[in-house]
């Protein structure tokens, strides 16, 4: 098993924000997470946070260790719900967007 996993990322609805105003990123996170077991979406999203979130807004995409209700998780296109949610297992090449669907107001 390779000790990286290529991955692309995409944040929108003002989650780009939290992430140097930048919407699109392809990272390179290691495959398995500190217990070694494959990497899934719930280590995707610690990774990200301690490795990509520049903003000190952690709460605004985090909450309880998952991402906030009101973000919409898309893994190559479908509804995470469908493919597992946090459980789902990263394969090289996979699309994972975050998208808000909170405004302020």
């Amino acid at each position: 098993m390779p000790d990286t996993i290529d991955l692309k990322v995409e944040f929108t609805g003002g989650l780009e924000l939290l992430f140097s105003n930048q919407r699109k990123h392809r990272i390179t996170m290691p495959s398995s997470n500190p217990k070694g077991r494959p990497a899934n979406v719930a280590y995707l999203i610690t990774w990200l946070c301690d490795n990509l979130m520049k903003d000190p807004r952690k709460d605004m995409f985090v909450l309880d260790d998952s991402v906030r209700p009101g973000i919409l998780v898309l893994i190559n296109d479908a509804d995470w719900e469908l493919e597992g949610e946090e459980k789902y297992e990263l394969q090289p090449g996979d699309e994972v967007v975050f998208v808000s669907t909170l405004h302020g107001g």
